[in-house]
């Protein structure tokens, strides 16, 4: 009896306690409240993050396009995604940090009262816009993807949607966004980090198009009339210059660096050097954008002050010793290297295509790739004189070059796409250009297989998107993908 009234009485004063003092269990610096403007700032630089990161269980995409190898642990330049889960890693980077937070921010912008007519509009085409980017990356990466379901926390067992049917949505989606944009009013301003409020709608609506000019041209050999119509409303309003890039821009000091910096430099790793795939098509050409995209070494046995530097590649799918072959240069490695989503360079490739594909876009296809290559050098770097010489290369002139003009196309935009692995890739694919295999496959690596959790956990819905897109391997290509 006496113990239990002692007890009682403890927690008497002990409730009492915790009721006069109960302020100290609020936590007054994390925010309970967060604004649009914050989530989409977040989801910008998540997108960003996740296509720059060399991170092996995220995003692999400059050892699939061989512009990098491995050194000892080759796993993934051998494409085996699941040692380390690479389509989980992807798959939830995208899902969880960029279209949830999207998506929350579209909620809160619309019940925003604050904001103007216009101001909304915008904000929320602002969100479309880089949703459709989001989306666009996950079905050219897996093919079939949970879509029309796919952000409702409450359901974990979403369906997949048809890549087809996700494109005609996606390219609907952009327009929508694109009638919304109103110059004459602010969107998100100095939050949206891709722009920092400098021309912002017209910035957003030339990236729109940009995206949209990029998703027709990727369903020309799939859907040619859907293409045709994309392409040829995209093109007058795509970037018109270098200066029109779309890129995040990181800072020299952590924790707002680019995260390859902080993969391999702060890291000390040396994981990977240059893919001899890249470095060996570059050394062919005389390429002047080797020295912005490669160190140069000296390959004699006993190396002496005069020797001739030389570019070298590693082997794919195989061991390779990291002081024998060049690395990512001094440029790549800078910690304010900007994450690319979108450039000129690249617009003029996919103009080029659209030419040669008879769509109606001014210009011929040889001044479309003249230009693209004088935007790829100058970006890097390059002089007047450096990309004459090189337009001048009968292995590079348009007229003079050999083979299909998907392959003269196609390879000068694999050059220019170098350090943008998940962009180089879909062009590879895209355009049937032909890499060596690693020695343990005998198929190039067409897609990602399904996340191990989606396996498990959405098994009914897994299945049947498996079997619509023709089975879950490496494989497997994608429903645009013809050549």
């Amino acid at each position: 009896m006496k113990k239990t009234i002692i007890t009682l009485l403890a927690t008497i004063v002990l409730s009492g306690c915790v009721k006069k003092n109960e302020y100290l269990n609020n936590d007054t610096k994390s925010a309970t409240v967060v604004p649009a403007a914050t989530l989409f700032s977040y989801a910008e630089k998540q997108l960003a993050d996740v296509l720059a990161t060399s991170a092996y269980n995220v995003n692999i995409f400059r050892l699939t396009a061989q512009q990098w190898t491995q050194t000892t642990a080759i796993s993934e330049s051998d494409y085996d995604l699941k040692l380390r889960n690479v389509p989980d890693g992807f798959w939830n980077a995208i899902y969880i940090n960029v279209l949830r937070n999207l998506y929350e921010a579209n909620k809160l912008t619309l019940a925003d009262a604050s904001l103007s007519t216009a101001q909304k509009n915008n904000q929320l085409a602002q969100i479309n816009i880089l949703e459709v980017y989001a989306y666009s990356v996950l079905v050219n990466t897996f093919g079939n993807i949970p879509y029309t379901q796919a952000i409702d926390y409450t359901n974990t067992t979403p369906k997949y949607d048809d890549a087809s049917q996700v494109y005609d949505s996606l390219l609907s989606r952009l327009d929508d966004a694109l009638l919304k944009l109103n110059t004459s009013a602010n969107g998100f301003n100095t939050a949206d980090l891709l722009f920092n409020g400098v021309n912002e709608i017209s910035s957003w609506k030339k990236f729109g198009n940009t995206i949209k000019l990029k998703l027709g041209i990727t369903l020309a050999d799939a859907e040619p009339a859907k293409a045709k119509i994309a392409v040829e409303a995209a093109a007058p309003n795509a970037l018109q210059s270098n200066a029109d890039n779309v890129s995040f821009k990181y800072l020299t000091t952590t924790p707002n660096t680019n995260p390859l910096w902080v993969d391999q430099v702060q890291g000390h790793l040396i994981d990977y050097v240059a893919g001899a795939t890249l470095v060996d098509l570059l050394n062919s050409l005389n390429d002047p954008r080797r020295p912005a995209y490669y160190t140069a070494i000296d390959t004699n046995a006993n190396p002496a002050p005069n020797d001739i530097l030389v570019y070298k590649g590693g082997v794919i799918g195989k061991v390779n010793t990291y002081n024998k072959y060049s690395t990512f240069s001094n440029t790549i490695a800078a910690p304010d290297l900007p994450s690319v989503l979108a450039d000129y360079s690249e617009v003029e490739f996919d103009l080029a295509e659209a030419v040669e594909r008879g769509f109606t876009v001014n210009g011929t296809a040889q001044q479309h790739y003249n230009n693209a290559i004088t935007a790829s050098i100058s970006y890097w770097g390059g002089s007047s004189n450096d990309i004459n010489t090189y337009l001048l290369n009968p292995k590079v002139a348009y007229t003079a070059a050999g083979g299909s003009y998907k392959l003269k196309i196609g390879s000068q935009k694999y050059i220019a796409l170098y350090n943008r692995g998940y962009e180089a890739w879909t062009e590879i694919r895209r355009l049937g250009l032909v890499l060596p295999l690693p020695p343990n496959q005998t198929s190039y690596l067409n897609r990602f297989t399904y996340p191990i959790t989606e396996q498990n956990v959405n098994q009914a819905n897994y299945s049947q998107a498996a079997t619509a897109i023709g089975g879950d391997n490496i494989a497997t290509k994608l429903f645009w993908d013809k050549n």
